[in-house]
């Protein structure tokens, strides 16, 4: 079988050529459109339930929220196993699918789920899924450099500037944002001043909430021209939160201040993010989404970055912290460098061996080619240019070397022999 394939490429050797040409051309192109990254996705396929109850104890957490959902979730197609962590106000459910299951069916498959469980949970309570990313997924980080803002403002400028507008880079699953304090309107009660009026906490909760609301009206018309009825009670200062009344003692009305103190404050924090021992810094996680190009990923949100800068207040500007393409293209380049290397004192010891350059040609053309396809085959099984990937090529060429050199030297051998022995019949 090996030698009518031998004797077929030798007889057809241009329809040999072509193919070669065409299948390093479709490598070449391959090459451009692999996916890059440093390092290979090893992570499993899940999807994340988070679940927030906030003030309650983690035994409450597990009791009300995760033994439901995780008991709920264990009859979905192609999982594996459920996982579940409960702490203090947050509830954590990993739903493990099979390898080879979509990212986004399993999704699917959850919400599915989520939505016939909802009445066996406390009321109020939502849980909604992770980000479509994996654990490798922490692409790039940043911080905002604003020398003289404080931590409120730089968060603030995080919270809503900066992560909506980098969100929309083709590739983000989700910015993060850490550090700072999130602004809100704190409302401390005084106990004794509750008694006085003889109210309850409850009370005082309904009487913000249905204030801080809009209610529609109907529409008339007058004089042929048409008016909307509505009412506007959002609440934007802590002064309005103060002046609202919660019930009324002897036909005068009770006030949120008069039972409590009103200001603006930041939340509650169970740590800090620190910078290099210079202090606090507010800034974000650039989470990629899974699958995608990790390396153009990159790029697409630094160009982001410069965008979205021209908007920030004067003097603020970005400050990249950790940036995973230095990473990849330091990797990249290592391997290529490896490649090329092998590739030369391949040729250069079958040149110095055989002394000559048609044998060390053959070697010469059929590394690259080689690498071509280990590139088509890349892309058709979906594995990124990692270092783990990009390795085995490398260490893959010595056995290429090794075959290559043997189907030379023997048919060096043989042409040479056949060369003597017809050398001697021309002297007999």
């Amino acid at each position: 079988m090996i030698a009518k394939l031998i004797s077929l490429s030798l007889r057809n050797r241009y329809i040999v050529l072509l193919i070669s040409a065409a299948l390093f051309g479709w490598g070449l192109y391959s090459v451009q459109t692999n996916k890059v990254d440093a390092i290979p996705d090893l992570s499993e396929n899940q999807v994340i339930v988070f679940t927030e109850w906030m003030g309650r104890s983690p035994q409450i957490i597990e009791d009300q929220i995760t033994y439901p959902l995780v008991t709920n979730l264990q009859g979905l197609p192609e999982v594996k196993y459920v996982r579940g962590s409960s702490m203090f106000g947050m509830s954590f459910i990993y739903v493990i699918f099979e390898d080879e299951t979509d990212v986004y069916w399993a999704r699917e498959r959850v919400l599915e789920r989520l939505s016939s469980v909802g009445n066996m949970l406390p009321e109020g309570v939502a849980p909604t899924l992770g980000p479509d990313g994996t654990g490798v997924g922490h692409i790039l980080w940043y911080t905002l450099d604003a020398p003289g803002m404080d931590l409120g403002e730089q968060r603030a400028i995080q919270d809503w500037y900066v992560k909506f507008g980098l969100q929309n880079v083709k590739g983000v699953s989700e910015v993060a944002s850490f550090g700072g304090f999130q602004k809100q309107y704190q409302i401390t009660l005084d106990p004794n001043k509750l008694t006085y009026y003889k109210l309850s906490v409850p009370q005082v909760i309904q009487s913000i909430r249905a204030n801080n609301n809009e209610a529609g009206g109907r529409k008339f018309e007058l004089s042929d021209i048409g008016y909307i009825i509505k009412t506007t009670g959002y609440l934007q200062s802590a002064e309005e939160i103060q002046n609202i009344a919660i019930a009324t003692n002897n036909t005068i009305p009770v006030r949120v201040r008069d039972v409590a103190t009103v200001q603006m404050t930041g939340e509650s924090r169970l740590g800090i993010f620190d910078l290099n021992g210079e202090g606090e810094a507010v800034g974000g996680i650039v989470v990629m989404r899974y699958g995608e190009n990790a390396d153009e990923v990159i790029d697409n949100v630094k160009l982001k970055m410069a965008e979205v800068a021209k908007g920030l207040p004067e003097g603020v500007k970005f400050n990249i912290v950790y940036d995973r393409s230095g990473l990849i293209n330091e990797s990249i380049d290592s391997i290529k460098k490896t490649l090329i290397e092998e590739m030369l004192v391949a040729s250069v010891i079958v040149f110095l061996f055989l002394f000559h350059w048609r044998s060390a040609l053959v070697i010469l053309i059929q590394l690259p080619l080689s690498v071509a396809i280990g590139f088509i085959l890349l892309n058709a099984f979906g594995i990124s240019s990692n270092i783990m990937s990009l390795t085995g090529i490398a260490l893959s060429i010595g056995v290429i070397v090794d075959d290559a050199i043997v189907m030379v030297e023997n048919a060096y051998r043989h042409l040479a022999d056949a060369q003597k022995g017809k050398e001697w019949m021309e002297e007999d």
